[in-house]
């Protein structure tokens, strides 16, 4: 069994990894809004393209180091299963959280933007939390579902399915705990009022709780 790499160089790239997503997610939400002329169908196309690109790319350079979750909710999954200890999910935690943070304010300074935002963006509803928890169930499924039958086809079926995740869900496909608090701080096209991040993260984890379980009855 080839051993891991060292912790440091793990939260390094789960840090790394944040960062870039979570900088193309409102920078990308920014240059869409900006260009699309008022269209949010054109604003959320170049928004998708532009994640789900970004995923492929991301996953295929970290995943050798440190699996590439930039997720809370995947690396809780990866303890669930005995996958990474509680300790170094912390640790993975408070980098995607902080660097997510870090990209995000990152993006608001390219764009010449205020760093310090709130967002004011209506988020909630029934139909929204259903969306959270379909899209993060949908994203655990496929990570399992992969890593299980097809590993090196990770990055592209995580990014793709983020792609039409972002189109058939309601809320667009969040799916991921730390990119809905660092989206809270963007006053802009992808951003989520605070007072609602509450219910989109919770939804995200009983998504990805039954992602886990649909997926080790169907793939182990």
């Amino acid at each position: 069994m080839t051993k891991p790499p060292r912790l440091t160089k793990r939260i390094a790239a789960e840090g790394l990894g944040s960062f870039f997503l979570f900088a193309t997610v409102i920078g990308s939400g920014i240059m869409a809004a900006n260009l699309s002329g008022g269209n949010d169908a054109v604003a959320l196309l170049g928004n998708t393209l532009a994640t789900g690109a970004m995923l492929f790319v991301l996953i295929t350079m970290f995943g050798p180091v440190s699996g590439a979750h930039m997720n809370p909710a995947v690396s809780l999954i990866a303890v669930a299963r005995g996958d990474l200890n509680g300790t170094d999910a912390a640790a993975y935690i408070a980098a995607q959280l902080t660097f997510g943070i870090l990209g995000a304010w990152a993006a608001h300074l390219m764009f010449d933007l205020p760093t310090l935002q709130l967002s004011v963006k209506a988020r909630t509803g029934l139909g929204q939390w259903m969306g959270e928890a379909i899209a993060t169930f949908g994203l655990i499924l496929t990570i399992l579902g992969t890593v299980r039958h097809r590993p090196n086809w990770i990055p592209a079926t995580v990014a793709l399915y983020i792609t039409a995740a972002y189109w058939f869900t309601s809320s667009t496909s969040f799916a991921n705990p730390a990119i809905t608090v660092a989206r809270s701080l963007s006053n802009t096209f992808a951003g989520i009022a605070p007072d609602d991040v509450p219910m989109f993260v919770l939804a995200q984890l009983v998504g990805a709780a039954l992602g886990a379980i649909t997926g080790k009855a169907v793939f182990d």
